[in-house]
C-alpha cells in the first residue's frame, strides 16, 4: 500500500510539471539551478537588461518584441508562436536561451555578452 501511495504521488508530481510546462511554454526541467536550457541566468539577464530594460512586455516600433526584443521570424525559429511580448517571461527566457545556444550572442549585436 505504501508503494502504491508513493507511485501515485510521483504521478501527480509529473502531471503537475506537465501542466506547468503547458502553461508557460517551457518544458519541465529546462530551468535548473542558475541556468535556462543550459545558458546562465546572468547571461540572459544582461542581454535582457540591455535590450528592453528587462521588460517582457516591451515593444519596439521597428518590429522587436519582448524582453529580448525578438523579431517574429526569430521567435518562430525557436518554437515561439504569436507575439513574444505576450508570452510568459519564462517562455521568453527559454526561447532566448535556445537562440543563444544555437547562435551565441550574434542575435544581439549590441547587447550580446
Amino acid at each position: 500500500e505504501a508503494e502504491l501511495r508513493e507511485g501515485i504521488a510521483a504521478l501527480r508530481e509529473r502531471v503537475a510539471e506537465a501542466e506547468e510546462a503547458a502553461d508557460t511554454g517551457v518544458p519541465a526541467g529546462a530551468v535548473t539551478g542558475g541556468t535556462v536550457a543550459g545558458v546562465s541566468l546572468s547571461t540572459l539577464n544582461a542581454i535582457a537588461a540591455c535590450e528592453s530594460g528587462g521588460d517582457p512586455t516591451a515593444v519596439n516600433a521597428a518590429g522587436y518584441y519582448g524582453k529580448y526584443q525578438f523579431d517574429l521570424g526569430t521567435w518562430a525559429s525557436v518554437g515561439g508562436s504569436g507575439n513574444p511580448a505576450e508570452a510568459s517571461e519564462e517562455e521568453q527566457d527559454y526561447r532566448a536561451a535556445l537562440l543563444y545556444s544555437q547562435s551565441g550572442s550574434s542575435p544581439w549585436p549590441v547587447c550580446g555578452v
